[in-house]
């Protein structure tokens, strides 16, 4: 949508925008701010399904009122369910309440994935994953497909052989695609990054980087370092990026001898995210009373959720 007017945030909006701005009206990046749906996802939704028409100005600008916020809220509410985006203005406009979820287009999306990694076919995957994108908001694609889809695959690499062959390659595509997304997103962004570390010894973390594209989805620059940093050298880090918090992901057991010397001299906000805060959970409680402006997460959802409770995205 290069030519869409919603995104020329340069150019004279002229009189007309000004007074419906004045009028209560919102404008696409306000509503996209409000609801964490982006603009790209917006329009699909109106063109696609006529889930959202907003008026639009002389000048083809799109102006949504609190009403149209609700009903996006409301969308969220069913997709957050699992209803496919395609079944949802029917609910719109028959409400009902969904007793069971319907055999609807997360499942077949799961199964096109799992295929196209079974095959090594990186076009359907990337194809796939695109088209989703563009229809559903980032931290519903990780609720109901991303992070399932990485629970089936772990399920069906037990013990199976090729299961490494198929593991390195999803995720060296998962780390370039969303390590492209955030390129991209970061170019765009000014202000202080946060820094999302990896903190266990395996070389690839798929959900910390799909911690790190939530939170950029966010409009939040993001730093991804993908090996620990001793202590001392992650202080350093934390000074030249004048980070506004770090984040510490590890899906294994660590070392929580060393985590007080680790965050030593760090006085921004930290969190610890993954598998460790359930392996350690007594003990990360402890810590968090222990070591100022400490958080635990346990996946990439309740990270974002709590980064935002913290006001730190």
């Amino acid at each position: 949508m290069k030519n869409s007017p919603d995104s020329s945030a340069g150019e004279d909006l002229g009189d007309d925008f000004k007074k419906a701005m004045d009028e209560g009206w919102l404008p696409i990046r306000e509503v996209a701010r409000q609801t964490g749906v982006n603009a790209i996802t917006l329009r699909a939704w109106e063109r696609r399904y006529g889930l959202i028409v907003p008026q639009r100005t002389p000048k083809g600008h799109r102006l949504f009122s609190a009403e149209h916020v609700q009903r996006i809220l409301t969308i969220l509410t069913w997709l957050n369910r699992g209803v496919a985006v395609s079944q949802v203005k029917q609910l719109l406009e028959t409400p009902q309440t969904l007793t069971e979820p319907a055999q609807n287009d997360w499942h077949v999306l799961r199964q096109t994935l799992l295929q196209a990694v079974t095959l090594l076919t990186e076009r359907t995957l990337d194809d796939t994953v695109n088209q989703a994108m563009s229809l559903y908001p980032p931290r519903t694609l990780c609720e109901q497909l991303l992070m399932p889809l990485l629970a089936e695959l772990e399920q069906r690499w037990q013990g199976q052989f090729g299961a490494q062959m198929e593991r390195v390659f999803f995720y060296s595509w998962l780390r370039s695609k969303f390590g492209a997304r955030i390129y991209h997103n970061n170019r765009q962004l000014r202000g202080a990054p946060l820094l999302l570390i990896n903190h266990s010894d395996l070389p690839l973390e798929p959900h910390l980087w799909l911690t790190a594209w939530l939170i950029s989805s966010a409009d939040c620059p993001v730093e991804v370092f993908d090996w620990p940093l001793p202590a001392g050298e992650l202080a350093l880090a934390v000074d030249h990026l004048q980070a506004r918090g770090i984040v510490l992901y590890s899906s294994k057991a660590m070392n929580l001898t060393q985590l007080p010397k680790l965050l030593s001299g760090i006085r921004c906000a930290k969190m610890i995210v993954g598998p460790t805060v359930c392996i350690h959970h007594a003990e990360l409680s402890v810590r968090t009373t222990e070591i100022a402006d400490l958080s635990l997460a346990e996946d990439p959802l309740s990270a974002h959720q709590e980064l935002v409770r913290r006001g730190l995205i």
